[in-house]
């Protein structure tokens, strides 16, 4: 008994202090730290903003909502600029699919699959998904030869939608075409959108056809863009040819 004693008045609060580590261990297992961290609540509540829990989630779920309407808003922008092609509101046009194009002259002319037997007529315009593919220029019975919006001797009247100032759009043999402004200090921007003119002769008004890529304030003798269309044009495979007369 007297060794017992002895031992304990020796090593009585080293065993204390590895009991207490111990059961505390396990609490904080049991209960996965929740008694910690309510601990660490109470104690740290003087410090804390007056801002409520409640008011932190709200803020956060506002901004949530916030980012998913922005995001929205430019997606149903883009598909009503982009997407939504306005030719002839009475006239459902007529689909083909794209048959041929040359390998020097991929960016200048495609062969569709419609032609005088389905009522196409030169000087048809043809839209695919994003706006503006090109003019019928000749007319067989089966198929129809389309000069693309790309072709450098293909020029529109254009229009920026958001200032309403216009130009013409010049293609170059690729993706991209050149827009050269009427006015001398015209109100233009990266991103805005280009659509064809009330004044081109060739096309009728409001056909998106591209999105401004970038700009050159200084060019002589007049203000130059870049515009990247809207279409794939390298990558066409159907087209919708829609009839149009010359305005001239």
């Amino acid at each position: 008994m007297e060794s017992i004693r002895s031992w304990w008045e020796r090593y009585g609060f080293q065993t204390a202090i590895v009991t207490a580590g111990i059961g505390l261990a396990w609490i904080i297992r049991q209960t996965q730290g929740v008694a910690i961290m309510e601990t660490y609540q109470f104690l740290s509540r003087p410090f804390q903003s007056n801002v409520s829990k409640q008011e932190l989630i709200q803020d956060a779920q506002v901004r949530e909502l916030r980012y998913r309407l922005t995001e929205l808003e430019s997606q149903n922008q883009r598909m009503k600029e982009l997407l939504q092609v306005k030719v002839s509101p009475t006239d459902a046009g007529v689909w083909a699919t794209v048959i041929g194009r040359g390998a020097d002259s991929w960016w200048n002319q495609v062969l569709i699959s419609k032609g005088s037997n389905d009522g196409i007529k030169a000087g048809a315009v043809v839209v695919a998904p994003g706006g503006l593919v090109g003019r019928v220029t000749h007319v067989s019975p089966n198929s129809s030869q389309v000069l693309l919006v790309s072709d450098p001797n293909s020029q529109i009247g254009v229009v920026v939608s958001r200032s309403r100032y216009t130009g013409m759009l010049k293609g170059q043999s690729q993706n991209t075409a050149t827009l050269e402004f009427f006015e001398r200090d015209p109100d233009v921007k990266v991103g805005d959108i280009i659509h064809t003119s009330q004044f081109s002769t060739l096309f009728p008004e409001n056909v998106p056809v591209g999105r401004i890529k970038s700009i050159n304030l200084d060019k002589q003798p007049s203000p130059e863009a870049i515009v990247e269309f809207s279409t794939p044009l390298g990558l066409l495979e159907y087209v919708k040819i829609y009839p149009f007369k010359d305005k001239l």
